[in-house]
């Protein structure tokens, strides 16, 4: 019952999500107008300032861990005068209709996958660049959060399409999970594999032998189930919480990429905070970069360890050294296209990366 709602959820229309947009001020009038005020008190009791936030995963997971510990930092700090609203997954339709609504103002901070964030803006796939990141989590976390480079350029591209970028962090290894098992790019030979919609990422896919198949995140389960696609690429606890291990045979850790999400914002929202509610969103997301690395190595840990208990015959294996570089040799093609189609920019923050997270090749 719960892969069907998500499934639905993920179909909505763009009426709904613009009846779900117009029902959030509709509300919002009709409680502002059912308070009949019954002293002096309660006549100039101010209501909380709503900040609404979008996740582009369900209730439980990451994304939304982050949410509620964010929620809970933010209204102690500004003592109850912002309230924040979570909507999980599939509330206001797919990952694109969360950035779009966040650029039009109407959601003032979302999750946004690098991923999904490469359509439309190209330097951003610079993350579903194979192999781009360490295998120390901990210079990942510091890249991540604070280097400068990737802060500026990025930044200011996403602020000319009225978004600011407020931080981006890791939610672990990118896993495969197949029909098959692929130790080698011939054994993609044939093999449709769910990817994200990122350009870059799909390239990379078809690089390595395999039919690249973009679809909806809420409609992987099914196209697995129903052989529409042999294997599809998400971190573990997703793998877990949307089941897709029951679909599939083998776990792969390829070492190809971790799923990095950006905080964004409206930018036109943000300029108009007070310096006191700044300090306050500034502040948390600075203190949000520790907590959240820990929840997500406990999360995958434990989320694991379930689809082994659930599964116990899943093959589960991780690529050699060996195995992987015939990987990195067969899309190293992808790094230069990236570099052709984001010009100077691109490939000084490729660059800075590149040396930052000592992955230079």
């Amino acid at each position: 019952m719960v892969k069907k709602q998500y499934m639905q959820n993920g179909k909505r229309t763009l009426v709904t999500i613009l009846l779900t947009t117009a029902a959030f001020f509709a509300s919002t009038s009709a409680h502002s107008a059912s308070i009949s005020p019954t002293s002096p008190k309660e006549e100039n009791k101010t209501e909380p300032t709503v900040w609404r936030f979008g996740l582009e995963e369900i209730e439980g997971s990451l994304q939304h861990i982050y949410a509620k510990a964010f929620k809970k930092r933010i209204e102690e700090k500004t003592q109850g005068a912002i309230e924040v609203d979570i909507y999980s997954y599939g509330t206001l339709g797919e990952s694109e209709d969360l950035t779009n609504l966040t650029a039009q103002g109407t959601v003032q901070l979302a999750h946004a996958s690098t991923g999904i964030l490469g359509k439309r803006i190209p330097e951003m796939q610079v993350f579903t660049l194979p192999y781009l990141l360490s295998h120390d989590s901990q210079r990942n976390k510091h890249v991540l959060s604070s280097n400068t480079t990737l802060y500026g350029i990025l930044g200011n591209i996403l602020i000319d399409q009225n978004l600011r970028l407020l931080t981006l962090y890791s939610e672990g290894d990118m896993v495969w999970t197949t029909n098959e098992p692929i130790r080698h790019p011939r054994d993609f030979d044939a093999f449709k594999m769910r990817v994200m919609s990122a350009p870059l990422n799909i390239d990379t896919f078809r690089l390595y032998g395999a039919d690249p198949v973009s679809l909806p995140y809420s409609e992987i389960y099914s196209a697995l189930q129903s052989y529409r696609v042999d294997g599809q690429s998400n971190p573990i606890f997703a793998i877990e919480e949307m089941r897709f291990y029951e679909v599939t045979d083998y776990m792969i850790w390829s070492g190809q990429q971790k799923f990095i999400t950006s905080i964004i914002a409206n930018q036109s929202w943000y300029l108009h905070l007070s310096a006191s509610h700044k300090k306050a969103l500034r502040s948390t997301i600075s203190e949000m970069t520790d907590i959240i690395h820990e929840r997500q190595e406990a999360l995958n840990r434990a989320q694991l360890a379930t689809i082994k208990r659930e599964k116990p015959d899943m093959v589960m294996f991780t690529l050699s050294s060996r195995q992987k570089r015939a990987f990195m040799q067969r899309a190293q093609p992808v790094r230069e296209k990236y570099i052709e189609i984001t010009g100077k920019q691109g490939k000084r923050l490729l660059e800075a990366l590149e040396e930052a997270f000592d992955t230079v090749r």
